[in-house]
C-alpha cells in the first residue's frame, strides 16, 4: 500500500517546500484539491460534510493542477502528483486531453488523474456548461480523454459530445491512471465501468470497505474484474498501524494523509515548518514501520 499527503489547500508558496519534504519523508505522492471559482450564492448542499456548507470554501487559494504540477515535479524526483479530485464534467475533452497529455510527457508518467463531476450548478454556470446530463457529460469526457492519448486518429460519437478523428502529439508512454471519484452509487458504478481507480473523500473504514465491494462488484458487471485497479482513500483509520492493516485489508491501494480536515473551515494556522515536522512524524512512526513490516 502506498500513502500521499494531501496538502488540504495550503497556501501556494508552500507547495514546493511540502512537496520536497513529503518525497524525503517517504510519501509516494502528493494530492490536490481543485476549485474554478467561489459563487458568491449558491444552492445546493455539500455532500462531504456534515452541516452541507461550503464556507469553509470562501477565500482559500486553490491553483490549476495543470500548472503546478509541472513545476513541482521538476524539483522532485520520484513523487507522483494526483489531483483529489479535478472537477471534470464542467471542463472541454479536447482541451483536458492535451493539457493531461503534455503533463504526463514532461512529468515522466508521474500523474495520476482523480475525476469527478462536481456537486454546484454555479461551476457549471461559470463555465457555461449544461447542468443538465452532466453525469453522462461525465462518462463521455473520461473515454474522449482517454482515447485521444492513446496516440492514434480518435473520433467520437456521443449523445453529448461528437468529435472528427483527431490526433494529439506528444502523448505519453504510459496510461495516464484515470480515478473516479465520489460516494454516491452513481459514481462508484463510474468508477467499476470506466475508471482505473477510485478515489475516496473522507470516510470510515468500514464505510471504504462497503464502497470497494460495491465497486468490485459493479467491474464484475462490466467484466473488468480482470484489470489493474487503484483504491486511493482518505480515513482517520489511516493514522495507526492497525487502521492501515484494516484499510489494506479492505482494498485500500494508497492512503491519502491530511493533517488538516480539508472540510472544516477556518484558518490554516500552522506553519510550514510545524506541517513538515508533522509529515516527518507520520513517516517515522507509521509509513516506515508499516513498509518494515510487510518487508517492502
Amino acid at each position: 500500500m502506498k500513502f500521499a499527503y494531501h496538502a488540504t489547500m495550503c497556501p501556494p508558496q508552500q507547495y514546493a517546500p511540502l512537496a520536497r519534504a513529503a518525497e524525503a519523508a517517504g510519501f509516494d505522492s502528493f494530492t490536490f484539491p481543485d476549485s474554478i471559482c467561489y459563487p458568491k450564492e449558491g444552492s445546493d448542499v455539500y455532500p462531504y460534510n456534515d452541516d452541507g456548507t461550503r464556507d469553509f470554501l470562501d477565500g482559500v487559494p486553490f491553483l490549476d493542477a495543470f500548472v503546478i504540477v509541472p513545476y513541482l515535479a521538476a524539483i522532485t524526483d520520484k513523487l507522483r502528483f494526483t489531483t483529489s479530485v479535478m472537477k471534470l464534467a464542467v471542463r472541454q475533452p479536447v482541451i483536458v486531453a492535451k493539457q493531461l497529455s503534455s503533463l504526463a510527457v514532461i512529468t515522466d508518467n508521474r500523474f495520476g488523474f482523480g475525476v469527478g463531476i462536481s456537486p454546484w450548478p454555479e461551476d457549471f454556470l461559470a463555465a457555461q456548461v449544461p447542468w443538465e446530463k452532466r453525469g453522462k457529460r461525465m462518462d463521455e469526457m473520461i473515454e474522449i480523454v482517454r482515447g485521444l492519448m492513446g496516440g492514434d486518429y480518435f473520433g467520437y460519437e456521443g449523445e453529448i459530445f461528437q468529435i472528427e478523428p483527431l490526433k494529439l502529439c506528444p502523448v505519453p508512454s504510459a496510461p495516464v491512471p484515470i480515478l473516479v471519484g465520489g460516494h454516491a452509487r452513481p459514481a462508484l458504478r463510474r468508477a467499476g465501468r470506466l475508471g482505473d481507480g477510485w478515489i475516496s473523500a473522507g470516510a470510515s473504514g468500514e464505510e471504504l470497505k462497503a464502497m470497494i465491494d460495491q465497486i468490485n462488484e459493479f467491474r464484475k458487471e462490466y467484466q473488468r474484474d480482470h484489470l489493474p485497479f487503484e483504491n486511493h482513500c482518505m480515513s482517520a483509520e489511516a493514522f495507526s498501524l492497525e487502521g492501515l492493516e484494516a484499510l489494506e485489508k479492505a482494498g485500500a491501494t494508497e492512503v491519502i494523509i491530511a493533517f488538516r480536515n480539508p472540510y472544516e473551515g477556518g484558518t490554516d494556522d500552522k506553519t510550514l515548518e510545524q506541517k513538515i515536522g508533522m509529515i516527518n512524524g507520520y513517516a517515522d512512526n507509521l509509513i516506515r514501520p508499516y513498509r518494515e513490516r510487510h518487508g517492502r
